[in-house]
């Protein structure tokens, strides 16, 4: 199957399409055909995103929203709407970690934030694209998860951890609740990825061979497509990695 079909006349909404993993989806989506909703806070990095997307001859849309505001959720799926007619494949990719202490020196309001755009951002991204799935005969929802939502990391990412981990968790409930409806829910661990929003991450030329594979945004599309493309009566409830074994 040649790039470019695996994904034609499918519509695919992606948060945090702005940059980093998100745009890479977006922008590898396309390639395979998807019409591209790209959603994010930043109007500006959303335009660059659809205009490097529309450069290639391919589809998009920008819509501006805040994950962790449900009326911009509903806002986001309209619109979704209103461009393409329906709703194939979601993928809650926005997130971030907000609070980077021990939970003795947490400030609550980052603590919360935190679990706020990570848990409740992928739960309204969610629940707002279930009548719309539904709509569209099945489709797939991916939740961009984090190895630290299944093994405990070091004392400074007790909200990131507990808010991916909770994240994880919604994945297998949503795929008991939707399995029926061929709404396929599975979770995609990306690992260390090369981009400006963790400009302190080891990077590919001075990592040594133990330290986990650092991937660019566009390593992690293959796997993104993969699941995206699966039969609707296929996996669910699943956690899809791209880490090394030895780093998880």
């Amino acid at each position: 199957m040649m790039m470019g079909d695996q994904l034609d006349g499918k519509v695919v909404v992606i948060t945090g399409a702005g940059r980093g993993i998100g745009r890479g989806l977006a922008i590898g989506f396309a390639e395979h055909g998807a019409k591209v909703v790209c959603s994010a806070r930043t109007q500006t990095q959303l335009d660059d995103t659809v205009a490097l997307i529309r450069e290639k001859g391919k589809g998009a849309i920008a819509v501006q929203a805040d994950v962790t505001k449900p009326d911009d959720i509903q806002k986001l799926y309209d619109e979704t709407i209103s461009a393409y007619g329906r709703v194939d494949v979601v993928i809650a990719n926005a997130g971030g970690n907000f609070s980077r202490a021990s939970v003795e020196d947490s400030d609550i309001d980052q603590w919360a934030f935190t679990i706020q755009v990570n848990l409740m951002g992928v739960y309204y991204t969610a629940k707002y694209a279930i009548p719309h799935l539904k709509a569209s005969g099945g489709g797939h929802i991916i939740l961009m998860g984090s190895g630290l939502g299944h093994r405990v990391g070091d004392s400074t990412h007790s909200a990131y951890s507990a808010s991916k981990a909770g994240a994880w968790m919604l994945v297998r409930s949503l795929a008991k609740e939707l399995r029926e409806d061929n709404i396929c829910v599975n979770e995609l661990i990306p690992g260390m990825v090369d981009t400006d929003i963790v400009p302190d991450a080891p990077r590919p030329d001075d990592s040594p061979l133990n330290v986990e594979w650092v991937k660019s945004p566009k390593d992690v599309v293959p796997l993104a497509v993969f699941i995206a493309t699966q039969p609707l009566q296929g996996p669910t409830g699943q956690s899809f990695s791209l880490m090394r074994r030895d780093s998880q």
